[in-house]
């Protein structure tokens, strides 16, 4: 009688993986990190004409042309504070997993070089301030991986009717790398 062997599954698993040439399952980057920089104006008090919101895939927007966009920029209450308004805090909420949403960060803009998952602001008004930095956590919009993409962003001038910031958008599905060039996470 011929005896058959089986392969241990944990050999067939280390196979498969020397096999995978990106741990992370991900196709090579194809779009290179650049920082731009972008001016939004006040969501009241400005021409309806005038982009108000933010999206990561179109950059400055109008919130009257379409929904599709992270945060939009207002001056609210008695003390005119600067705020970003994430899409869930304007009654736009996502159907799917991940809210949009900006998270306040204490490193220099360079040192923010990998955007975290968690710990977003999607639901309330975020006060902001000329110097401050932020990450920023798109809607789903790579829709095939079911993933948000990331940015960055540092604030560099604000007045009553606009704020300009520098910003760092990784535009490659499923990367959340953030430094110039092509990301490697």
């Amino acid at each position: 009688m011929q005896r058959i062997r089986r392969t241990p599954p944990l050999l067939i698993l280390l196979a498969l993986a020397a096999g995978c040439s990106d741990a992370n399952s991900l196709p090579d980057p194809t779009i290179s990190n650049v920082v731009d920089t972008v001016t939004i104006g006040a969501l009241v008090g400005t021409p309806i004409s005038t982009p108000s919101a933010y999206s990561v895939v179109s950059d400055a927007v109008r919130v009257d042309q379409t929904p599709d966009f992270e945060f939009a920029y207002n001056v609210q209450g008695p003390d005119s504070q600067r705020v970003f308004l994430p899409r869930a805090a304007l009654g736009l909420v996502s159907t799917n997993s991940a809210n949009p949403g900006v998270q306040v960060r204490s490193e220099t803009f360079d040192q923010i070089t990998e955007a975290q998952s968690n710990g977003y602001i999607t639901d309330s008004a975020v006060a902001v301030s000329a110097g401050e930095r932020f990450m920023v956590r798109s809607r789903v919009i790579c829709t095939a991986l079911g993933v948000p993409q990331y940015a960055k962003l540092e604030i560099l001038t604000l007045d009553n009717k606009s704020v300009t910031f520098q910003v760092l958008v990784d535009r490659n599905c499923g990367y959340k790398g953030l430094e110039p060039g092509l990301p490697d996470n």
